[in-house]
């Protein structure tokens, strides 16, 4: 299964979608207020598409696919939320057409960092 996993996680990282592609230009390198995050990272059985361990904070591009798999991205969420992470999610289209607003709400939840 983790062989699995890597793989998939390996072809998201080379097959991002254009808000992923932008999201991550501003979250790389350690440029959201220090912070590091990692793509395409294997948490449990989950890959999720941005993940900052040190703040334990998830951020999810959400593509119109999940409008289907709603069941199944809050069955994650809990998972990941049970596990002490908070779990932003942005819609593709709010990335790429409101990206200050975004970041702002990933800048405003990193400054909190007590969730």
């Amino acid at each position: 299964m983790e062989d699995v996993l890597k793989a998939r996680a390996r072809r998201l990282r080379h097959s991002m979608t254009d808000a992923e592609r932008l999201m991550w230009q501003h979250l790389r390198n350690r440029r959201m207020l220090g912070y590091k995050f990692r793509r395409q990272v294997i948490m449990g059985p989950y890959i999720v598409d941005f993940a900052c361990i040190e703040a334990r904070l998830v951020v999810e591009a959400d593509g119109g696919q999940h409008v289907e798999q709603r069941g199944y991205d809050e069955k994650r969420s809990q998972w990941l939320k049970a596990r002490g992470y908070c779990v932003l999610r942005f819609w593709n289209h709010e990335i790429l057409g409101s990206l200050p607003e975004v970041l702002e709400t990933i800048a405003s939840t990193l400054n909190r960092h007590d969730f």
